[in-house]
């Protein structure tokens, strides 16, 4: 688990990599892991914090190789922020940009077989979920990723996805219900969940004030039961359509 440089048209990108363990072979030197399928793993609005690094812990823990690229290391936090939801608006920009240089690190690495997934949580699944048709990714897993309403047209020949949603979430009424009906009616493989006990930001655990009081004020914020089943679920789906 390291921090690392990753090489793209802007610059020098700052990403978490995560990786498996590999257990003590004999004389108890480690044993060498053979080639797993890779994950990109894309933050939400408060961008490379602690949660964004277990995020990409519990998917090496799980099997994969998971790179955590940072969408908003290149200027003010909040400057980066309103860029990346107009480059969400124009489904072009710097963060996916950024997004893809981390896919053909992860790609290119020994470690990986080639296969290289996405995973996104709120601003990150909306990401997520544009970079699902034809980017160069075989799954992706959308978290409370904003659906558009061309959902249908946009996703025709896209990667397979799996995607969890909280139904006390007002900010994305309908979503999963819409991205279910948009992947049904393209044939895309997809496993689409709303939690009736979860709000936004279901699967991660921020610490900090300003998470804190969201989570008293609203139904946003971790909820255990929740977040345990869609890493589950997530797991299980990469896990079929990665290796």
């Amino acid at each position: 688990m390291s921090m690392i440089q990753i090489e793209s048209q802007h610059g020098m990108i700052p990403a978490y990599v995560a990786q498996p363990r590999s257990e003590p072979g004999e004389g108890g030197a480690a044993a060498l892991l053979p080639p797993v399928p890779g994950v990109v793993v894309i933050h939400d609005v408060f961008g490379m914090t602690a949660d964004l690094r277990r995020q990409a812990d519990w998917l090496a823990a799980a099997g994969f190789l998971a790179v955590a690229p940072d969408l908003l290391a290149w200027g003010r936090k909040v400057a980066c922020v309103r860029s990346a939801f107009r480059e969400l608006k124009a489904r072009s920009g710097r963060s996916f940009d950024t997004i893809e240089a981390a896919r053909v690190w992860c790609r290119d690495q020994p470690g990986c077989t080639g296969q290289v997934g996405i995973i996104g949580f709120c601003m990150g699944g909306g990401f997520a979920l544009l970079c699902a048709p034809g980017r160069g990714f075989a799954a992706a897993s959308v978290n409370y990723g904003e659906v558009p309403d061309d959902a249908v047209d946009l996703l025709g020949g896209s990667c397979p996805i799996v995607g969890s949603y909280g139904a006390l979430d007002r900010s994305l009424r309908g979503a999963a219900a819409r991205l279910d009906d948009a992947l049904t009616k393209d044939g895309i493989p997809h496993d689409v969940k709303e939690y009736p006990d979860a709000g936004h930001g279901f699967l991660n655990r921020h610490d900090g004030v300003l998470a804190s009081t969201m989570g008293r004020l609203t139904s946003f914020g971790y909820r255990e039961g929740p977040a345990n089943d869609a890493r589950r679920r997530i797991v299980e789906f990469f896990s079929e359509h990665l290796r």
